[in-house]
Protein backbone atom coordinates (compact mmCIF):
# COMPACT_ATOMS: atom_id res chain seq x y z
CA UNK A 1 0.00 0.00 0.00
CA UNK A 2 0.95 3.62 -0.44
CA UNK A 3 3.08 5.25 2.22
CA UNK A 4 1.00 8.21 3.35
CA UNK A 5 3.94 10.57 3.41
CA UNK A 6 4.51 13.47 1.00
CA UNK A 7 7.40 13.24 -1.44
CA UNK A 8 10.71 14.69 -0.26
CA UNK A 9 11.04 16.72 -3.46
CA UNK A 10 8.29 19.32 -3.80
CA UNK A 11 7.60 21.91 -6.52
CA UNK A 12 8.27 25.54 -5.70
CA UNK A 13 4.64 26.55 -6.24
CA UNK A 14 1.23 25.51 -7.51
CA UNK A 15 -1.19 27.38 -9.74
CA UNK A 16 -4.58 26.35 -11.07
CA UNK A 17 -5.12 26.32 -14.80
CA UNK A 18 -7.58 28.97 -15.97
CA UNK A 19 -10.23 26.29 -16.56
CA UNK A 20 -9.77 24.73 -13.14
CA UNK A 21 -9.78 28.10 -11.41
CA UNK A 22 -13.18 28.82 -12.95
CA UNK A 23 -14.34 25.38 -11.82
CA UNK A 24 -13.18 26.08 -8.26
CA UNK A 25 -14.98 29.41 -8.20
CA UNK A 26 -18.22 27.73 -9.24
CA UNK A 27 -17.89 24.98 -6.62
CA UNK A 28 -17.50 27.38 -3.71
CA UNK A 29 -20.77 29.07 -4.66
CA UNK A 30 -22.61 25.87 -3.81
CA UNK A 31 -21.94 26.23 -0.08
CA UNK A 32 -23.12 28.79 2.50
CA UNK A 33 -20.61 31.36 3.67
CA UNK A 34 -18.22 29.80 6.13
CA UNK A 35 -18.82 26.26 4.82
CA UNK A 36 -16.40 26.33 1.88
CA UNK A 37 -14.14 23.77 3.61
CA UNK A 38 -16.62 21.17 2.34
CA UNK A 39 -14.91 21.59 -1.06
CA UNK A 40 -11.58 20.23 0.13
CA UNK A 41 -11.93 16.71 -1.31
CA UNK A 42 -13.24 17.90 -4.73
CA UNK A 43 -10.45 20.51 -4.87
CA UNK A 44 -7.75 17.96 -4.06
CA UNK A 45 -9.18 15.57 -6.66
CA UNK A 46 -9.29 18.31 -9.29
CA UNK A 47 -5.75 19.34 -8.45
CA UNK A 48 -4.59 15.74 -8.77
CA UNK A 49 -6.23 15.49 -12.17
CA UNK A 50 -4.33 18.63 -13.20
CA UNK A 51 -0.87 17.67 -11.90
CA UNK A 52 -1.15 13.93 -11.39
CA UNK A 53 -0.53 14.19 -7.63
CA UNK A 54 -1.17 16.38 -4.60
CA UNK A 55 1.86 18.46 -3.67
CA UNK A 56 2.32 20.49 -0.49
CA UNK A 57 2.14 23.80 -2.44
CA UNK A 58 -1.19 22.60 -3.86
CA UNK A 59 -2.49 21.89 -0.36
CA UNK A 60 -1.38 25.33 0.77
CA UNK A 61 -3.19 27.03 -2.12
CA UNK A 62 -6.37 25.04 -1.40
CA UNK A 63 -6.16 25.94 2.30
CA UNK A 64 -6.04 29.63 1.45
CA UNK A 65 -8.87 29.29 -1.08
CA UNK A 66 -11.13 27.61 1.43
CA UNK A 67 -10.08 29.71 4.44
CA UNK A 68 -9.09 26.65 6.43
CA UNK A 69 -5.88 25.72 8.26
CA UNK A 70 -3.30 24.05 6.03
CA UNK A 71 -2.99 21.14 8.46
CA UNK A 72 -6.65 20.21 7.87
CA UNK A 73 -6.05 19.94 4.12
CA UNK A 74 -2.92 17.91 4.83
CA UNK A 75 -4.89 15.57 7.10
CA UNK A 76 -7.43 14.88 4.34
CA UNK A 77 -4.81 14.36 1.62
CA UNK A 78 -2.75 11.97 3.72
CA UNK A 79 -5.75 10.02 5.02
CA UNK A 80 -7.38 9.05 1.72
CA UNK A 81 -5.37 6.68 -0.47
CA UNK A 82 -7.14 8.08 -3.54
CA UNK A 83 -4.72 11.02 -3.33
CA UNK A 84 -1.19 10.53 -4.64
CA UNK A 85 1.42 12.21 -2.45
CA UNK A 86 4.28 11.84 -4.93
CA UNK A 87 4.57 12.18 -8.72
CA UNK A 88 3.14 9.36 -10.84
CA UNK A 89 3.61 8.35 -14.45
CA UNK A 90 1.37 9.52 -17.28
CA UNK A 91 -0.32 6.14 -16.85
CA UNK A 92 -0.68 5.30 -13.16
CA UNK A 93 -1.21 1.55 -12.73
CA UNK A 94 -3.09 0.52 -9.59
CA UNK A 95 -2.77 -3.21 -9.06
CA UNK A 96 -5.45 -4.82 -6.91
CA UNK A 97 -3.89 -7.23 -4.42
CA UNK A 98 -6.95 -8.09 -2.32
CA UNK A 99 -7.98 -11.72 -1.82
CA UNK A 100 -9.94 -12.51 -5.06
CA UNK A 101 -7.23 -10.94 -7.23
CA UNK A 102 -4.48 -12.50 -5.13
CA UNK A 103 -6.01 -15.95 -5.58
CA UNK A 104 -6.33 -15.38 -9.33
CA UNK A 105 -2.81 -14.19 -10.06
CA UNK A 106 -2.15 -10.70 -8.68
CA UNK A 107 1.29 -11.84 -7.48
CA UNK A 108 2.30 -12.66 -11.05
CA UNK A 109 0.99 -9.27 -12.23
CA UNK A 110 3.07 -7.62 -9.50
CA UNK A 111 6.17 -9.27 -10.95
CA UNK A 112 5.28 -7.89 -14.39
CA UNK A 113 5.07 -4.39 -12.88
CA UNK A 114 8.52 -4.79 -11.34
CA UNK A 115 9.94 -6.10 -14.62
CA UNK A 116 8.39 -3.52 -16.96
CA UNK A 117 8.13 -0.42 -14.77
CA UNK A 118 10.45 -0.90 -11.80
CA UNK A 119 9.94 -0.58 -8.07
CA UNK A 120 6.59 0.38 -6.58
CA UNK A 121 6.06 4.17 -6.52
CA UNK A 122 8.86 4.52 -9.11
CA UNK A 123 8.17 6.52 -12.28
CA UNK A 124 9.68 4.91 -15.37
CA UNK A 125 12.55 6.78 -17.05
CA UNK A 126 10.31 7.83 -19.94
CA UNK A 127 7.66 9.14 -17.52
CA UNK A 128 5.01 6.92 -19.07
CA UNK A 129 4.33 4.47 -16.25
CA UNK A 130 4.30 4.03 -12.49
CA UNK A 131 2.48 1.54 -10.31
CA UNK A 132 1.14 0.92 -6.83
CA UNK A 133 -0.55 -2.05 -5.16
CA UNK A 134 -3.94 -1.05 -3.74
CA UNK A 135 -6.85 -2.62 -1.93
CA UNK A 136 -10.08 -3.84 -3.54
CA UNK A 137 -11.12 -1.98 -6.68
CA UNK A 138 -14.48 -3.71 -6.82
CA UNK A 139 -14.19 -5.92 -9.91
CA UNK A 140 -13.71 -9.21 -8.06
CA UNK A 141 -15.69 -11.25 -10.60
CA UNK A 142 -13.12 -10.34 -13.24
CA UNK A 143 -10.03 -10.89 -11.12
CA UNK A 144 -7.16 -10.29 -11.46
CA UNK A 145 -7.51 -6.68 -12.56
CA UNK A 146 -5.92 -3.26 -12.52
CA UNK A 147 -7.01 0.35 -12.85
CA UNK A 148 -5.00 2.78 -14.96
CA UNK A 149 -5.46 6.48 -14.22
CA UNK A 150 -4.53 9.29 -16.58
CA UNK A 151 -5.46 12.96 -16.76
CA UNK A 152 -8.21 11.94 -19.18
CA UNK A 153 -9.83 9.33 -16.97
CA UNK A 154 -9.67 6.08 -15.02
CA UNK A 155 -10.26 2.67 -16.60
CA UNK A 156 -10.36 -0.97 -15.52
CA UNK A 157 -8.52 -3.79 -17.31
CA UNK A 158 -9.72 -7.20 -16.17
CA UNK A 159 -9.21 -10.96 -16.55
CA UNK A 160 -5.49 -10.43 -16.95
CA UNK A 161 -2.71 -12.95 -17.35
CA UNK A 162 0.98 -12.00 -17.05
CA UNK A 163 1.36 -12.24 -20.82
CA UNK A 164 -1.70 -10.11 -21.58
CA UNK A 165 -0.69 -7.57 -18.94
CA UNK A 166 2.86 -7.18 -20.23
CA UNK A 167 1.58 -6.72 -23.77
CA UNK A 168 -0.99 -4.18 -22.53
CA UNK A 169 1.72 -2.12 -20.80
CA UNK A 170 3.89 -2.20 -23.92
CA UNK A 171 1.02 -0.89 -26.05
CA UNK A 172 0.24 1.86 -23.56
CA UNK A 173 3.88 2.88 -23.50
CA UNK A 174 3.84 3.15 -27.30
CA UNK A 175 0.66 5.22 -27.19
CA UNK A 176 -1.46 2.54 -28.86
CA UNK A 177 -5.15 2.11 -28.15
CA UNK A 178 -5.93 -0.65 -25.66
CA UNK A 179 -9.28 -2.35 -25.12
CA UNK A 180 -10.86 -1.30 -21.83
CA UNK A 181 -12.53 -3.85 -19.55
CA UNK A 182 -12.25 -7.61 -19.72
CA UNK A 183 -9.33 -8.93 -21.73
CA UNK A 184 -10.89 -12.39 -22.02
CA UNK A 185 -11.80 -12.99 -25.68
CA UNK A 186 -14.88 -15.07 -24.83
CA UNK A 187 -16.39 -12.88 -22.17
CA UNK A 188 -18.78 -9.91 -22.16
CA UNK A 189 -18.42 -7.52 -19.19
CA UNK A 190 -18.85 -9.66 -16.04
CA UNK A 191 -20.93 -12.40 -17.66
CA UNK A 192 -19.79 -16.02 -17.30
CA UNK A 193 -17.51 -17.31 -20.02
CA UNK A 194 -19.29 -18.66 -23.08
CA UNK A 195 -23.00 -18.48 -23.83
CA UNK A 196 -25.62 -17.76 -21.20
CA UNK A 197 -27.12 -20.91 -19.68
CA UNK A 198 -29.74 -19.42 -17.35
CA UNK A 199 -32.63 -16.94 -17.70
CA UNK A 200 -32.68 -17.50 -21.45
CA UNK A 201 -36.48 -17.79 -21.89
CA UNK A 202 -37.55 -14.78 -24.05
CA UNK A 203 -40.87 -14.54 -22.21
CA UNK A 204 -38.99 -13.35 -19.15
CA UNK A 205 -38.30 -10.08 -20.96
CA UNK A 206 -41.16 -9.45 -23.41
CA UNK A 207 -43.77 -8.55 -20.79
CA UNK A 208 -46.00 -11.56 -21.47
CA UNK A 209 -45.54 -12.87 -17.92
CA UNK A 210 -46.63 -9.64 -16.27
CA UNK A 211 -49.73 -10.00 -14.09
CA UNK A 212 -52.28 -7.26 -13.50
CA UNK A 213 -52.16 -6.07 -9.92
CA UNK A 214 -55.63 -7.46 -9.16
CA UNK A 215 -54.48 -10.97 -10.04
CA UNK A 216 -51.61 -10.94 -7.57
CA UNK A 217 -52.73 -12.50 -4.25
CA UNK A 218 -52.98 -10.06 -1.32
CA UNK A 219 -51.69 -7.17 -3.46
CA UNK A 220 -52.51 -3.75 -2.06
CA UNK A 221 -52.90 -0.74 -4.33
CA UNK A 222 -50.47 2.06 -3.70
CA UNK A 223 -51.80 4.96 -1.67
CA UNK A 224 -50.98 8.54 -2.63
CA UNK A 225 -48.28 10.18 -0.55
CA UNK A 226 -49.60 12.76 1.86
Amino acid sequence: MAARKPAAQQPASFQWSAENQRWCDEQTKKYPEGRQASCVIPFLWRGQKQDGWCSIPMMEVIARQLSMPYIRVYEVATFYTMFNLSPVGENFVQLCGTTPCMLRGAHELREVCKKVIGAENHVSDDGKLSWLEVECLGACTNAPMIQISTKEGDHYYEDLTPEIFEDLLAKIRRGEEVKIGTQHPGRHTSDPEGENTTLTDPTLYDGSRAQPLKEIPNAQPATPAE
